[in-house]
């Protein structure tokens, strides 16, 4: 029994070490003048296709509380957004996998609420954020890639003064897919990219999600690029385009380097 509890109470730091979550010593800014919308699922159950039962999924809260309070920690002005808007549903998540950013964002009942009321990306005008953030989890490979609206937001935004840098991390890259330049051809074709590798998902056992995003950024002619370990949950990757208006972490442990290096893009360019 003792040996049990010291595994038990061990096992956060032993994955950690492993690789899960890492730390990012990072610089800070000062971007005060400058807002983040971030973007999370509405599809709470795996189901197979033709059903409409199934464990219960979501949004995988790291994936939105590292980058929310990474911004905030520089002052930047955070929304949070949803492809319906109203509830965001979380993946249910042992003890040992939450972050230390999600315990306090469950533990806020205005965070929690914002969750809970999440605005509809159709009443968001994209073009007046300098950052467009997409989260992932199991409930992305749902809605974001499917979402016409969301590619048509994201294409103008794109476009638009302000020049957001937009960003995804593991399934949430699937919101890119259906962007667009304005000759009509796939605006994320041939730039570099990463999301959560098709390996991963095979090692999790979970293959049933209609989208996958190697498998969609791949199709969508992306340069797509991954670290690989022993087991793909562990290893850890963020990219940034040629051009500097993408930044892609590929799974759950890229979100602070992720968050980093969108709010560097923005540092260096002074305005």
């Amino acid at each position: 029994m003792v040996v049990i509890l010291i595994i038990t109470l061990s096992l956060p730091k032993i994955l950690h070490a492993a690789g899960l979550h890492p730390d990012y010593l990072s610089d800070s800014f000062e971007l005060s003048d400058k807002r983040a919308l971030i973007i999370a699922t509405n599809h709470g159950v795996l189901n197979a296709p033709g059903e409409s039962s199934g464990k219960l999924t979501g949004l995988f809260l790291s994936e939105l509380s590292v980058p929310y309070y990474r911004f905030l920690e520089s002052g930047i002005n955070v929304d949070i957004a949803s492809i319906k808007g109203g509830n965001i549903p979380l993946e249910p998540l042992p003890y040992f996998v939450k972050t230390k950013e999600d315990k306090v964002f469950l533990s806020d009942n205005k965070l929690m609420s914002k969750l809970s009321n999440s605005i509809s990306i159709a009443n968001i005008n994209f073009e007046a954020y300098d950052i467009i953030f997409l989260s992932g989890g199991w409930g992305a490979a749902y809605d974001l890639g499917f979402s016409d609206l969301l590619g048509e937001k994201i294409s103008d935004a794109y476009y638009s003064e302000k020049k957001p840098v937009i960003g995804g991390i593991c399934h949430g890259v699937l919101g890119l897919i259906k962007a667009q330049n304005k000759e009509g051809s796939l605006l994320i074709r041939g730039r570099k990219m990463t999301g959560v590798t098709d390996k991963q998902i095979k090692e999790l056992g979970i293959n049933l999600t209609p989208q996958h995003p190697e498998t969609e950024l791949r199709k969508a002619g992306v340069i797509f690029q991954s670290q690989t370990r022993f087991r793909d949950m562990f290893a850890n990757l963020t990219v940034v385009d040629d051009e500097e208006r993408f930044v892609t972490g590929q799974n759950q442990n890229a979100g602070h380097e992720t968050s980093y290096k969108i709010m560097n893009i923005l540092a260096k360019r002074g305005n």
